[in-house]
């Protein structure tokens, strides 16, 4: 099998080429086609989300063997695993794809929307590749290689994250949209007040990288975030000195199956994880208790 520095320079490649292709329908390009929103039970779906998602998986598989790699991505895994997808692919190493992250934000023009190509062996994330088209970025790591910045000159700058360690000075980045009773109400008792919205996680986990916030949760409500959402960016954030784990300290696995990852999530430069991470069980189990 080829190196991680091999693969993850391929997926670096191919997300350029991704960005290309959401860049000409986010611009309108009359060549691009009709962007044909769809709004499906977990959200929309566009001409653009299709198009990049063939473009990666054939880009990808022309490359690579089939037979040493799985194939898990947001807009083919019900092909895959079947409707109930309670079954994870059988290779041991598996490319995790979200052709748009943040297809709300891609919609509805805030420039908010990323790219997500990574690759995980036994559940664990080992390359990633993070795309920001709008700010002509692209984040990427590699298992214990660091994580890394480049703009289209190519020329990389390694990332880490901030070394802000009191509570309360940590700022939050959160979502416009995506949020419930129960998460604003958590939100709202944790210590750290500073927030900051912006849209796709992709793009959230950037700007802890990028050292202008601190902290990203998730909690699932009726629906939760996916693998694809979660895979690639962890990589990023946990090779530039960050920690990402469930609320009780777990490491979050892919490809096991059932490709929502509930419960409570929390991104952070790592300063004050686990005290954060104790906080926010400690809040929800006062709020559930209500």
């Amino acid at each position: 099998m080829k190196k991680l520095d091999e693969l993850v320079n391929i997926a670096r490649s191919v997300a350029w080429g991704a960005a290309d292709i959401l860049q000409s329908y986010y611009r309108g390009d009359p060549n691009a086609g009709v962007l044909n929103v769809q709004e499906k039970k977990d959200g929309p779906v566009t001409a653009a989300d299709i198009a990049v998602n063939a473009y990666i998986l054939d880009q990808l598989q022309t490359v690579l063997d089939n037979q040493e790699f799985g194939y898990l991505s947001e807009e083919t895994y019900k092909f895959h695993l079947g409707e109930h997808g309670q079954s994870p692919l059988p290779q041991h190493w598996v490319w995790i794809i979200d052709p748009v992250d943040g297809t709300r934000d891609f919609i509805d023009k805030t420039g908010e929307y990323a790219i997500h190509i990574a690759l995980v062996c036994d559940g664990r994330p080992m390359a990633a590749v993070v795309a920001w088209p709008e700010a002509q970025k692209l984040y990427y790591a590699t298992k214990n290689g660091g994580a890394f910045v480049e703009n289209r000159d190519g020329l990389p700058r390694q990332l880490k994250v901030s070394q802000r360690s009191a509570i309360a000075d940590l700022s939050l980045v959160v979502s416009r949209t995506h949020r419930d009773e129960r998460f604003n109400k958590l939100l709202q008792q944790l210590p750290c007040q500073n927030q900051l919205a912006v849209g796709s996680i992709g793009c959230k986990i950037a700007t802890i990288v990028e050292q202008k916030a601190d902290v990203y949760i998730a909690l699932s409500g009726k629906s939760a975030p996916k693998d694809w959402d979660l895979a690639a960016p962890e990589l990023i954030l946990t090779e530039a000195g960050g920690q990402f784990t469930h609320f009780d300290g777990t490491l979050l696995r892919y490809n096991q199956g059932d490709v929502n990852q509930w419960g409570g999530l929390l991104a952070s430069n790592g300063h004050c994880h686990s005290e954060l991470c104790h906080k926010a069980q400690k809040i929800l189990a006062k709020i559930d208790s209500h």
